[in-house]
């Protein structure tokens, strides 16, 4: 399947969460088989070339994307996870958001020193939550230059962001508005 056929398969949902939003929604392209492997296919080809060792991926549908493309490249997952849902102890970020605050950790134990972690989400928007992520595995130990996306929204510079930190951003399609 092209990026094109890929990018048909997402519906755009208009005022979510909040009016004048057009929500780029993947369930519609998680639930078609062919597409979801297509798309798994090609993020699991460009994470290969960026020499991944470990998928790390962004709750909630980083989970579904990155665990995918770790088991299709053969590779571990890292899960960025929302506070207080990992039973063990955890090292975490906090890091603004357009009205407040939030945090991220991990489980230190998951990262070895000098390990290619790829960021894996599936939309990049402004770029906060992927910086966060970045900011956090780097300061784990983690080698992380690159992220991939399924959704880039360009209009709001988060792929920007991630690149003026030293992160090759990728993504499979992009989508014009918030």
């Amino acid at each position: 399947m092209t990026r094109d056929e890929i990018k048909a398969l997402v519906r755009t949902v208009p005022d979510f969460p909040a009016k004048g939003i057009l929500f780029g929604d993947v369930t519609t392209l998680i639930r078609d088989g062919k597409g979801f492997a297509a798309c798994i296919a090609q993020l699991a080809h460009l994470a290969e070339a960026a020499g991944a060792d470990v998928i790390a991926g962004i709750e909630a549908r980083g989970f579904i994307f990155g665990a995918a493309v770790a088991a299709h490249l053969r590779v571990g997952f890292v899960p960025v996870r929302k506070p207080g849902k990992l039973p063990v102890r955890t090292v975490g970020v906090d890091y603004a958001l357009e009205y407040g605050r939030d945090r991220l950790e991990i489980d230190p134990s998951a990262i070895t020193k000098g390990t290619r972690v790829v960021i894996l989400d599936d939309l990049i928007a402004t770029g906060g939550t992927a910086l966060a992520a970045a900011e956090l595995l780097r300061g784990a130990g983690a080698c992380v230059d690159h992220a991939l996306f399924v959704i880039d929204l360009p209009e709001l510079h988060g792929a920007e962001q991630l690149r003026s930190a030293g992160v090759i951003v990728q993504a499979l399609m992009d989508f014009p508005g918030h």
